[in-house]
């Protein structure tokens, strides 16, 4: 079966690398069709187009790694669940309305042969299956079904791995008479209480409550072109300024990438991209999310559940700066 190649989406501040890149197969082209040599050429220009992409995404702002973060291709947690485990089985269902949110999908898994339990926010590929998924912001019954399938982690004694990856959770009204901001609550509470490990790690967007829902876990992990925020850049900048165009200022000063998080204790593992983004090789951002996994699970697996409960505590209680002033 003939397959067609997908044509690239091209992020503002990628357009120089792909004239580029552009300006490479048109002259390859040429040559092909003159039979001239000009391998020596394109390699030079190739070298050029590769410092050049290395160049852009190691000194991105914290805006544009927002872009990068909530681009279309990047991998979802259905794809890193798919690329990495050895066995997947999806559950559903919050046991309470009969309903299952599909913008928060888990299940059990396998990773190389051990039992855990994997849940995240799941995004849709294209409007249509965003408009199903809400666009990764669950609802009250989502944050249910994900303690519901903890509970089942921590009965059977299987480590809990979480993906975090939503603007928030959904603002609705429907939501907010179903009880979003007590779902989200008790989800905070319970995980303190759980006796097995749990790993959370930022695969693209982490906003607000939404991301707290499912985010409170022994270690903090994030792909180093994701963002952890208290609210979206734009709507901080409506609140603040009341204009959204100064989003890209209200991103700088609200400290969202990994770097940021890594400077102010709260990350653990920051976790490097394939060059270009996630979403320019998933496959190898699954290798490295896999290792990353392991790793922490084995110094994890180490420690008892009353270890695991009070260092965990400790972990949160000492997040946050602040200072006294004697007047």
């Amino acid at each position: 079966m003939a397959t067609t190649e997908r044509r690239p989406i091209l992020l503002d501040f990628e357009k120089p690398l792909a004239e580029l890149e552009a300006r490479i197969a048109q002259i390859r082209d040429l040559a092909e069709e003159n039979e001239v040599d000009v391998s020596a050429e394109i390699r030079k220009l190739e070298s050029r187009a590769n410092q050049l992409r290395q160049e852009i995404f190691t000194s991105l702002t914290p805006a544009q790694r927002l872009q990068v973060a909530r681009h279309p291709r990047r991998p979802s947690t259905l794809d890193y669940i798919q690329a990495m485990t050895d066995e997947w089985i999806e559950l559903h269902g919050d046991r309470r309305t009969g309903k299952d949110d599909p913008a928060l999908v888990g299940g059990v898994a396998r990773l190389q042969g051990r039992p855990v339990v994997m849940l995240g926010h799941q995004k849709g590929r294209d409007t249509k299956d965003n408009v199903v998924r809400n666009f990764g912001m669950a609802s009250p019954g989502g944050y249910r079904k994900a303690m519901r399938l903890m509970e089942h982690a921590n009965r059977f004694k299987m480590p809990i791995i979480t993906f975090i990856d939503t603007p928030g959770a959904y603002p609705g009204y429907e939501a907010e008479e179903m009880g979003q901001g007590e779902a989200i609550a008790y989800n905070l509470r319970e995980m303190f209480a759980l006796e097995v490990p749990i790993l959370c790690t930022v695969i693209g967007e982490g906003g607000s409550g939404g991301a707290l829902g499912i985010g409170v876990g022994d270690r903090l992990i994030m792909f180093e072109h994701s963002v952890y925020t208290v609210a979206s850049p734009e709507a901080c900048a409506a609140i603040l300024w009341k204009d959204a165009s100064r989003a890209a200022q209200a991103a700088e000063a609200l400290k969202i990438t990994a770097w940021d998080l890594k400077n102010l204790g709260i990350l653990d593992d920051l976790l490097p991209e394939p060059v270009g983004g996630a979403h320019a090789d998933p496959l190898k951002a699954a290798t490295i999310l896999k290792d990353a996994l392991l790793r922490h699970l084995e110094d994890l697996s180490k420690l008892s559940p009353q270890e695991l409960q009070r260092l965990r505590y400790e972990k949160f209680r000492q997040i946050g700066v602040f200072s006294e002033t004697v007047g």
